[in-house]
């Protein structure tokens, strides 16, 4: 159908600020049946009210809206139901497992006897455990390096993960009048 001539129910995006007239935001309003009985048949409560005075619009701020029923290999969604979630805190375990290898090899520096050097430039590292450090030439000594590598355990800091896809803002709005549809 058109806006001009809408089915019952029927849902339009706009990109304006205003549902048109004979429509309501579909913001999950609660509505009196007393007054819109023919869209109460095709919604009853499955958008939420008390199905004796009220029922409700579907929301859909913040919400993609997607088909219901079962695909071939797909979940089942059901009419009005809703799920997902705009931030998601992920948690240790739903993070893939890694390694970080380390190759370790043994470092040395050539060094010589210490003597009274503490200008690194043209030296070598002295042998001796004296005050200075540096000596003048190399000799066969040499100053093993030994490592502890350690790397703390990844722990997300709990912060949430956005989770939503790309968007654009519009408007949704459902019909409260018009061609109630018939089944086929």
């Amino acid at each position: 159908m058109s806006a001009l001539n809408p089915f019952v129910a029927e849902i339009i995006m706009t990109p304006f600020n205003f549902s048109p007239k004979g429509f309501a935001f579909c913001n999950g309003q609660l509505m009196p049946i007393s007054q819109n009985t023919a869209l109460f048949s095709l919604l009853g409560t499955t958008y939420g009210g008390d199905g004796k005075s009220t029922f409700g619009l579907p929301n859909l701020m913040g919400r993609v809206p997607i088909g219901a029923g079962q695909g071939q290999g797909l979940s089942q969604y059901d009419l009005g139901e809703i799920g997902g979630l705009e931030q998601v805190t992920l948690t240790n375990a739903q993070l893939p497992p890694h390694i970080h290898t380390i190759k370790t090899r043994e470092l040395s520096f050539p060094a010589g006897a210490a003597n009274n050097s503490y200008n690194p430039l043209g030296n070598y590292m002295g042998a001796a455990a004296s005050t200075p450090l540096y000596a003048t030439s190399a000799g066969s000594g040499s100053i093993p390096v030994k490592a502890n590598i350690q790397a703390a355990p990844f722990h997300p800091a709990n912060d949430p993960v956005n989770n939503m896809q790309p968007y654009l803002t519009l408007n949704f709005s459902i019909s409260l009048q018009g061609v109630f549809p018939a089944r086929q």
